[in-house]
């Protein structure tokens, strides 16, 4: 009776790991070198997307740190196609261009933003890029960024570009475009809230001009963070340049879960 017994959930146990094996959804990133222009300037970028599906799923804009276009803003946009999204790794400086340092990251950044116009094309650039893939539902665009990056996405979301929602990692609040009647996008800032860039009285006029518009938003500040921590390179960075920076991997990993959560109600379809 007990050989029995132990055959009969010996079966179930082999039933159990062939069902799970079927349920496993396998997972195929492909990542592609990408170039797409204005009437001045060619942008190099790259597309990750999952290479197993034809369905059309969300597209999401991945915007780099100030120090450029960079393999860390690859890995972030093939971890969002892992999690079946279609996104695309954006070139906001042109030419694929890097600084090396922070005085040329802070002039890459500044003659971006300092010319809104040009940053908004070279913003729908990418966006037009993003949807020419035959995999994006091109209902479906989204967006997120990091440090510069973050100040891109939040400005172009309060100039109204077609944006379902924008997802911004330790950003600059001083905006060249603040929140108003053009804002129809979904908002998530994550924040660090040790993080010297960014002062209360910053997050109150922005948090202030959001409530005013009536804008669907969340704030959230992350405790004993400080600027970049979703980066694993920022506490070298910052001991190189005797800057504010450092990793925080408790603040990285809740700020992935949280953006995961908005991006999941954000879309109508994934």
């Amino acid at each position: 009776m007990k050989y029995l017994v132990h055959l009969f959930l010996m079966s179930m146990l082999a039933m159990a790991c062939t069902q799970t094996k079927k349920e496993t959804i396998e997972v195929n990133v492909k990542g592609e070198e990408v170039s797409y222009s204005t009437d001045d300037i060619t942008m190099k970028g790259y597309i990750a997307y999952d290479a197993s599906t034809t369905e059309k799923r969300p597209g999401i804009l991945v915007v780099h740190e100030w120090w450029g276009h960079d393999e860390y803003t690859r890995k972030r946009a093939d971890m969002l196609a892992e999690l079946g999204y279609v996104a695309i790794a954006v070139d906001m400086y042109g030419d694929g261009k890097q600084a090396a340092h922070p005085e040329d990251a802070m002039k890459f950044s500044s003659n971006v933003m300092g010319n809104f116009d040009s940053a908004k094309a070279r913003f729908n650039a990418a966006i037009e890029t993003l949807k020419s893939n035959p995999n994006v539902d091109t209902t479906q665009i989204g967006a997120i960024g990091y440090c510069f990056g973050g100040s891109v996405i939040l400005a172009m979301a309060d100039a109204g570009l077609d944006l379902k929602g924008v997802a911004a990692f330790h950003a600059g609040l001083q905006l060249p475009v603040m929140p108003g009647d053009d804002l129809t996008a979904r908002v998530l800032v994550m924040n660090g809230a040790d993080d010297p860039f960014v002062t209360a009285e910053q997050i109150g006029n922005f948090t202030s001009a959001l409530e005013a518009t009536e804008a669907d938003f969340k704030f959230i500040n992350y405790e004993d963070a400080v600027h970049a921590y979703s980066n694993p390179a920022a506490t070298e960075l910052g001991e190189k340049f005797n800057l504010p920076l450092a990793y925080n991997a408790k603040a990285d990993s809740a700020s992935w879960e949280e953006m995961k959560n908005f991006f999941n109600t954000t879309f109508t379809t994934k």
